[in-house]
């Protein structure tokens, strides 16, 4: 009998043994180009309260503390990246080891959710949508930066490479997957971007 591939831990020991060199990475410099579209999608939403899910080592928080006044927090399954994170942002940061499909937050407790680079690892998708809609406000915003690519052919013949990677990748996105995805789930999807032909950003308000 084949063993079903853990995708949750294999995500997880992935970061865990990159975290401390992660800003040198590969998967930093391909990520880099969604930062200044996301931050600034963030700054210009009125929040008081914000999770950054997948925060990683802390980039995207350092980078919003410096743009507006909020109460920070951030989530990532990987331990290592949180201790990074930690480092890097201080006490003032409330920061979790987490998984996205169940999230030691309060209901509606989030004006924003920024989720950059995070969701093709989610490993059951459904349930870390209802999850994020259940942490954010009514009218509450979610910002998703993630990979793609262009074509189902090549989207397909991508998908089933990643699974025999060691990376935690668990499925990558086209805009007519993930849109309905939320939409179905309480969500009204706005301003979608291609930042450029391998990434992506939307808006989701919480309805």
């Amino acid at each position: 009998m084949i063993k079903k591939k853990d995708f949750r831990e294999e995500t997880k020991r992935y970061f865990d043994n990159t975290a401390l060199d992660y800003d040198n990475s590969g998967d930093r410099k391909f990520v880099q180009c969604l930062y200044g579209e996301i931050t600034a999608r963030a700054a210009a939403i009125p929040a008081k309260t914000v999770l950054d899910l997948g925060c990683g080592n802390g980039n995207i928080i350092g980078m919003l503390r410096q743009q507006m006044e909020a109460a920070f927090y951030g989530a990532d399954i990987s331990g290592e990246m949180i201790r990074e994170a930690r480092k890097r942002l201080g006490e003032e940061v409330k920061l979790d080891v987490a998984d996205a499909a169940e999230l030691p937050y309060d209901d509606e407790m989030f004006d924003l959710v920024i989720c950059n680079a995070s969701f093709h690892h989610y490993t059951d998708p459904v349930k870390a949508v209802m999850e994020i809609r259940r942490v954010l406000k009514k009218g509450g915003t979610l910002i998703l930066g993630d990979p793609t690519i262009p074509g189902r052919v090549f989207l397909k013949l991508l998908n089933w490479s990643l699974h025999q990677g060691n990376t935690g990748d668990c499925r990558i996105y086209c805009k007519k997957d993930i849109v309905p995805l939320f939409a179905g789930h309480g969500f009204v999807v706005e301003n979608w971007k291609s930042v450029n032909y391998r990434t992506f950003v939307f808006n989701a308000v919480k309805m």
